[in-house]
């Protein structure tokens, strides 16, 4: 269930994807849209979250942890938009992609003791693969402006996009195991189930990006930024939704791999609208060297093994 998770929320992502680069067709930047996107991700993730399961116990310190991945979000956002205005555009997102691989290495290196976290040369073997197919896929540095400050951006977004995702795990983490006090001392059990994280993540996200916005935009926002934001958020919030459920449910074994098969699902899908709807020039050679990475990474090699009495 947690891989079928993890590829909707690949798909979703690949959907959001379209209404940013639509937003940004009339040539506009995507600061607006983000603004509108994450206000309506809020809203959303109150249905998601609350609405949906019943449960309105609100405390301080999973609000505050919302707020923290929040902002990590906007800035890792942020970045990402500079990083694009200085490089190009395929080799940057690969960069971006590139950071979903880390967070079951962090994981596996704080937490392996518990038994939580496995990482196995099956997944290290397939990580790599993935990783190949990335950079394969992008432009490389071809009309590049500013390197020096591309590399900067990039390797903010980055490390951004990781520790938001090592969040996501950690969360997980804690929701699955007995004794919480043996790890963290400000959230307790019945604090960490708490449903307004998803909220008010996304509410820091939409606080600073309308800082963002303006601070570096002077003018008003065009009608289809609101309208295509909500949207996009309303679309944004089911993705994340599922793809922290799926961190919720994944087995030992699966937590290395839930994050690069929502990466390379959003990847496939993303190239497969750019190919159709923009005629974009799409290396399906490097996606399905990223697909086999995951074969490598997500299939239990060792009991097949077993089975055929190896």
């Amino acid at each position: 269930m947690a891989i079928l998770l993890t590829i909707l929320a690949g798909a979703i992502g690949a959907l959001s994807n379209l209404f940013v680069r639509k937003s940004m067709d009339e040539g506009r930047t995507a600061r607006g849209f983000l603004v509108f996107q994450m206000a309506g991700a809020f809203l959303f993730s109150i249905f998601l979250g609350p609405l949906r399961s019943g449960d309105y116990t609100f405390n301080l310190s999973i609000a505050c942890f919302g707020l923290i991945s929040g902002t990590i979000l906007a800035c890792m956002l942020f970045f990402l938009g500079k990083a694009l205005e200085q490089g190009p555009p395929g080799f940057t997102f690969s960069i971006l992609n590139a950071g979903n691989v880390m967070p079951a290495i962090v994981m596996w290196v704080l937490f392996s003791s518990t038994g939580n976290f496995n990482y196995t040369v099956w997944h290290g073997l397939g990580s790599l693969f993935v990783l190949g197919g990335l950079f394969w896929a992008g432009k490389g540095l071809t009309g590049m402006q500013d390197q020096g400050k591309w590399v900067l951006f990039s390797a903010a977004m980055f490390f951004l996009q990781v520790a938001l995702l090592s969040l996501f795990q950690w969360r997980a983490f804690l929701l699955n195991i007995s004794h919480i006090e043996e790890v963290v001392s400000f959230f307790t059990s019945e604090q960490v189930q708490s449903q307004w994280f998803l909220p008010f993540m996304f509410l820091g996200a939409a606080f600073l990006q309308a800082i963002i916005y303006l601070l570096t935009e002077k003018r008003r926002f065009h009608s289809k930024e609101i309208s295509q934001g909500l949207l996009g958020g309303v679309v944004n919030s089911l993705g994340v939704f599922f793809l922290i459920c799926s961190t919720e449910m994944a087995s030992p074994l699966q937590n290395a791999m839930i994050f690069p098969i929502s990466s390379v699902t959003t990847i496939v899908l993303s190239n497969f609208w750019g190919q159709k709807l923009y005629a974009e020039d799409v290396n399906w050679k490097a996606c399905q060297f990223c697909v086999l990475g995951l074969i490598l990474g997500t299939v239990d090699w060792k009991g097949i093994a077993s089975a055929l009495g190896f």
